[in-house]
């Protein structure tokens, strides 16, 4: 889910508004500095709900993502409120549709801060949405937290933005580690997103972490999201004599795939990221899909409290098993009301720095400690594999540096 390295306002040719440029960036700056960037401080003479917005791709080819993570945040909301909300205020949640469109995504964040005045921001899932939108609510002075955005990319924006989920270099390391340790792998292809930053970003992570635990990348190829024919790759995969193929794409590009793949003969697993965590995935990919692993930032058999009670409430609400994009929008809900507890106000600065203080908080993904310099998110990662078309959990993985010896 990345973007190039050079990072612009959200004005310039390069941001959602195109060759507006220099004039948006400066009638955006003009009117944050009018808007004093949230509200004042949450006192008892504060009354009324506090809005928050939320913005997503509800609609779309990544369409599961938005509305799992919409599920999730209204769930949290909606605890929230029941144990009396913030300081004796409820919350409410303003969401808009981007479509999973970048420019969608700059002008829904635009709408939630101008229009609708809402004190922070819930959103996105695909980095490269979240960069766009994040740099508006950076401009704007607008606190903004990504539930499960993971390209570094994201929080490099500015002070206003801060994350729940890991990033990739970590998520490519557990891939990685999980090949090396588990599956016992020494050669690995590789098939990845060209247009996407997510999935360019995973792949030169793993391919820094395979290589660098002694592993070999056999091939490195390329596809353009929502192509239909993936043969010629798959043909240079198989010929070429890896034991599994990388494969760091969306569900819907990665359930293709995997059907084609098989239909050749190529019948090593894959492994993947988070991008595959959807229920769409084994619709598209079948049997094809079945045995494959990926990374990811919960599974629901996992025996914490905080898993087991949430799978429970979920499940009650919804009718369905939460997925991962579910619980990071729940946490990240969580964390943002945690936040507006502790911050001495509602403005965008103040609440900022308490969103970026979070300290082991209790987490469904995890206990989540943000680095207040970075305001990423320190947390292990789990592998599931794809059995009887479910995620099933296989490991967890725990950042370098806290693992035995590491």
């Amino acid at each position: 889910m990345s973007a190039e390295r050079g990072r612009k306002p959200a004005g310039s040719p390069a941001g959602p508004y195109g060759l507006m440029g220099r004039w948006w960036g400066a009638i955006a700056m003009l009117a944050a500095a009018c808007a004093g960037g949230g509200e004042q401080p949450p006192g008892p003479e504060a009354t009324g709900p506090i809005l928050v917005g939320e913005y997503g791709s509800l609609t779309g080819s990544e369409a599961t993502f938005g509305q799992s993570t919409h599920n999730g945040v209204m769930l949290a909301v909606e605890e929230i409120n029941k144990a009396g909300g913030i300081n004796g205020r409820t919350i409410e949640v303003k969401t808009y549709d981007d479509q999973g469109k970048t420019q969608e995504a700059g002008t829904a964040v635009t709408r939630l801060i101008t229009d609708d005045k809402v004190v922070a921001i819930l959103g996105e899932v695909a980095s490269g949405l979240s960069i766009a939108g994040g740099r508006v609510a950076q401009q704007y002075g607008v606190p903004m937290i990504s539930p499960s955005s993971t390209n570094a990319q994201v929080t490099e924006i500015g002070d206003m933005i801060s994350r729940v989920c890991f990033v990739d270099s970590f998520q490519g390391y557990a891939g990685a580690k999980f090949a090396t340790d588990h599956l016992k792998l020494t050669k690995v292809a590789i098939l990845y997103d060209q247009t996407a930053p997510y999935s360019k970003g995973l792949r030169d992570d793993f391919t820094k972490a395979f290589t660098g635990m002694g592993g070999t990348i056999v091939a490195d190829q390329a596809y353009s999201r929502g192509d239909q024919d993936f043969s010629a790759q798959l043909g240079t995969i198989r010929d070429a004599g890896a034991e599994a193929i990388y494969l760091p794409g969306y569900y819907t590009d990665v359930g293709n795939v995997a059907l084609q793949a098989r239909k050749l003969g190529v019948t090593v697993p894959m492994i993947g990221g988070d991008g595959w965590d959807s229920a769409k995935l084994a619709e598209i990919g079948g049997s094809a899909i079945e045995g494959s692993y990926y990374t990811n930032h919960y599974a629901k058999e996992e025996a914490r409290p905080e898993v087991q009670r949430f799978v429970t409430d979920y499940h009650s609400k919804y009718g369905a098993d939460p997925d991962g994009l579910a619980a990071l929008g729940y946490d990240a809900t969580r964390v943002l009301a945690d936040a507006m507890k502790r911050s001495p106000s509602l403005a965008g600065k103040d609440l900022a720095a308490a969103i970026a203080s979070t300290a082991d908080f209790p987490g469904v993904t995890g206990r989540i400690t943000i680095d207040p310099a970075t305001r990423n998110a320190n947390k292990p990662a789990v592998v599931v594999q794809v059995k009887n078309g479910a995620p099933m959990f296989v490991a967890s993985i725990l950042p370098p540096d806290a693992a035995p010896g590491g």
